[in-house]
């Protein structure tokens, strides 16, 4: 066995990729963890600790399946151990090589083709630019009406001023001139 196959091989079974054995080493540390703890004089525990992996899918490699195997033969051994409580090991696997994956529905695994994404992001982009053009003719509008406003504001404000001193200044300059008038009247008569 040559050094590339040797890290691929775990507990008897050649792997395809490292990741798969990665998952049989864990799965060999997660079998001695269970038999260092595991009472086999009790078979109602041992059942239930079979029953837990199955249901929570502890093992998915060759190599956890021959330990379910093992525990599955121990308890149709056992005479307290109805046989058909015992479940039999599920294979989330198809035989063309294809692992079945329950756990990611159909929908998680779909990817978006790129097309509609670009098609969203040209749409949201115009419609920005459409926003920004609209919001800037707005503003130049009450800049505008702000400056041909006859009501004093912010940008006019000095010229209504001056206007309105204006008109007051001549008001008075009038006023005087026929107080004048008045008096050089009175004074002549």
């Amino acid at each position: 066995m040559n050094s590339d196959t040797s890290s691929l091989s775990v507990g008897g079974y050649l792997f395809y990729t490292e990741k798969d054995a990665q998952l049989a080493r864990a799965e060999l540390k997660k079998i001695e963890y269970l038999e260092a703890r595991i009472d086999y004089s009790a078979p109602e525990s041992i059942h239930y600790i079979y029953d837990q992996t199955i249901r929570e899918r502890l093992f998915r490699t060759p190599v956890g399946w021959k330990y379910l195997e093992r525990l599955h033969d121990f308890l149709l051994s056992q005479p307290d151990i109805a046989p058909e409580s015992v479940i039999d090991i599920p294979l989330y696997l198809t035989f063309d090589g294809e692992v079945r994956e329950q756990v990611n529905p159909a929908r998680e695994r779909v990817v978006p083709s790129k097309k509609r994404d670009r098609d969203k992001e040209k749409e949201r982009f115009l419609l920005s630019v459409v926003l920004n053009v609209l919001l800037a003719a707005a503003i130049v509008c009450m800049f505008v009406i702000s400056f041909v406003s006859e009501n004093p504001n912010i940008i006019n404000y000095e010229r209504a001023i001056a206007g309105k001193y204006a008109a007051w200044e001549q008001e008075l300059t009038e006023r005087e001139q026929i107080i004048r008038e008045k008096e050089l009247e009175l004074k002549i008569n």
